[in-house]
C-alpha cells in the first residue's frame, strides 16, 4: 500500500536529500583528495598519521556516494528494509565523520613538528636525491616564495662555500642565481617555508572539518526523514 498525504512529501524530501548526499559525497572526495595532495605533493611527509583525516574523508565520500542507492530505491519502492538500511548506514557515516573531524582538529596541533621534520629531511637529502625530488622542493620554494625551513641560512650545507642556496630561493630564478647569495635579501628570499606551509595546511584541514560537520548536519536531517518514511510504510502495512 502506497504512503499517502504527508508521507508522500517525506518521500520526495528523501529523494531531494539523497541528491544532496550524492553531491556531498562528491564534495568530500574532492576535499579529501585536495588535502591529501597538499600534504604529500607539496612536500614529502614522513609522518604517516598525516594521511589519517583526509583518507577517512575520501572513504566516507565514496561510501556516501553509493549508499544513496538505498535511500533512492527504498523511497521509490517504499521498501521498509532498504529505507532502514539507508538510515543505519547514514548513522554510521555520521559517527565516522565526527571522528574524522575530531582527528583533523587534533592533528592541527602536530603540524608544526611534522612540517619541521619533513622540511629538514628535504634539505638534508636535496643533493643526494633524484631530479624529481629536487624539482618538488624547488617548486615548493618558488610557489611559496620562501627559502629553507626557518630562513635561507638552513641551506648552509648545500654548497661547500656555505654561502649558496638552490636557484629556487631566488626572487628572479635564473641559472646560478643562488651562488654566494644566501644572505642577499635583494636576490634571495630570506624567510623560511615552515610558517607558510603550516598556515596553508591548517586552512586545508579546517575545510575538511567544516565539510564534515556541515554534511553530518544534513545527514541527520536525512535520517529524520527516513525514520518518518519508515513509520509511514509500517503504518501502511498495519492497515493492510
Amino acid at each position: 500500500m502506497a504512503v499517502e498525504g504527508g508521507m508522500k512529501c517525506v518521500k520526495f524530501l528523501i529523494f531531494f536529500f539523497n541528491f544532496i548526499f550524492w553531491l556531498c559525497g562528491l564534495a568530500l572526495i574532492v576535499v579529501g583528495i585536495l588535502v591529501q595532495i597538499a600534504l604529500h605533493k607539496s612536500f614529502t611527509i614522513r609522518d604517516p598519521s598525516a594521511s589519517g583525516a583526509p583518507i577517512v574523508i575520501i572513504v566516507v565520500g565514496v561510501v556516501i556516494f553509493f549508499i544513496t542507492f538505498f535511500g533512492c530505491c527504498g523511497a521509490w519502492k517504499e521498501n521498509y528494509c532498504m529505507v532502514t538500511t539507508f538510515a543505519i548506514l547514514l548513522s554510521l557515516i555520521i559517527l565516522v565523520e565526527i571522528a574524522a573531524a575530531i582527528a583533523g582538529y587534533i592533528y592541527r596541533g602536530k603540524l608544526n613538528n611534522v612540517v619541521q621534520d619533513s622540511l629538514a629531511d628535504m634539505i638534508t637529502n636535496y643533493n643526494t636525491s633524484s631530479a624529481e625530488f629536487r624539482e618538488t622542493v624547488d617548486k615548493l620554494q618558488e610557489d611559496l616564495h620562501c627559502c629553507g625551513i626557518n630562513s635561507s641560512l638552513d641551506w648552509r650545507h648545500f654548497n661547500p662555500d656555505g654561502k649558496s642556496v638552490p636557484d629556487s630561493c631566488c626572487k628572479n630564478v635564473t641559472e646560478g642565481c643562488g651562488m654566494g647569495a644566501m644572505t642577499d635579501a635583494d636576490k634571495v628570499y630570506q624567510k623560511g617555508c615552515h610558517d607558510v606551509l603550516v598556515e596553508q595546511l591548517k586552512k586545508n584541514l579546517l575545510w575538511v572539518i567544516v565539510a564534515a560537520v556541515v554534511i553530518a548536519f544534513l545527514q541527520i536531517m536525512g535520517i529524520v526523514f527516513a525514520c518518518l518514511l519508515m513509520r509511514g510504510i509500517r503504518s501502511g502495512y498495519e492497515v493492510m
